[in-house]
């Protein structure tokens, strides 16, 4: 392995006489690069979040509990001795009343073996249709931090990348332009030299 001296810091800016234009643009393509990765990834991580946890808050506010009855017998049977049914649920259908008097059904996760009229709590929007309970303010938290996070990442792998991409390119042609000098001005320090 070759040694490679202590690291310099911001060796790119300084000045110094064998530093190419190639050098310099280089230089401002990774710096671009890294900037553009932070903001991107931190303004959609941000703006993701905040639209995510709006979004459920308003849930919060409008989805509300509605008792609905059992249309029909619930699938499955409880514990005898106990009359319960060891957490499990079964879907089964029901009924219930929207906000405006009209009555709707679907299908609600139950006990089973509930039978025919037994009262069980859904949630409904306002149109009155059946949704999930709501998230609570921190599990809401938690979700929006997810997708917040994980919409940076994404937002922020794209100037990365294009970084990476745009910087492979000036590499690959200063190389290229290494081996033009070299074959032209190669020939011109001495004859080569046969054993």
């Amino acid at each position: 392995m070759a040694f490679r001296g202590p690291k310099v810091w911001l060796w790119r800016w300084r000045r110094n006489p064998l530093k190419r234009r190639a050098d310099a643009v280089e230089a401002w393509v990774v710096l671009a690069a890294w900037v553009l990765t932070v903001l991107a990834g931190v303004l959609a991580g941000l703006a993701t979040a905040g639209t995510v946890e709006q979004g459920m808050a308003r849930e919060r506010v409008e989805w509300r509990p509605v008792v609905a009855l059992l249309t029909e017998q619930a699938p499955g049977t409880t514990d005898s001795r106990t009359g319960s049914s060891s957490g499990a649920t079964v879907w089964a259908k029901v009924r219930w009343s929207a906000p405006d008097g009209a009555t709707h059904t679907g299908q609600a996760r139950v006990r089973p073996g509930s039978g025919v009229g037994t009262a069980v709590t859904v949630w409904t929007d306002p149109q009155g249709r059946l949704v999930t309970k709501p998230a609570t303010a921190s599990e809401a938290r938690s979700r929006a931090a997810l997708v917040g996070g994980l919409a940076g990442l994404c937002a922020a792998s794209v100037p990365f990348v294009a970084g990476r991409a745009l910087r492979s390119r000036l590499e690959s042609r200063r190389i290229d332009q290494w081996g033009y000098e070299w074959a032209r001005f190669g020939p011109l320090w001495g004859g080569r030299t046969t054993g």
